[in-house]
């Protein structure tokens, strides 16, 4: 597989690609926790979603 002249700029816009998509892919997954952990907090506070039903209801 020859790419030419410009093989060092393809190689290396590949690999910029992949380490932003590696990289959103990692700040997603912190965020989830995060929001997991806050979810949480605000459950163990006693604080419900408008949208769940109440058991006295």
């Amino acid at each position: 597989m020859d790419l030419g002249p410009h093989a060092a700029f393809i190689i290396a816009a590949y690999v910029m690609a992949a380490v932003v998509v590696l990289g959103l892919i990692a700040w997603v997954i912190a965020d989830y926790d995060a929001q997991q952990r806050v979810l949480a907090d605000l459950e163990q506070r006693g604080v419900t979603r408008r949208s769940q039903k109440s058991e006295a209801a």
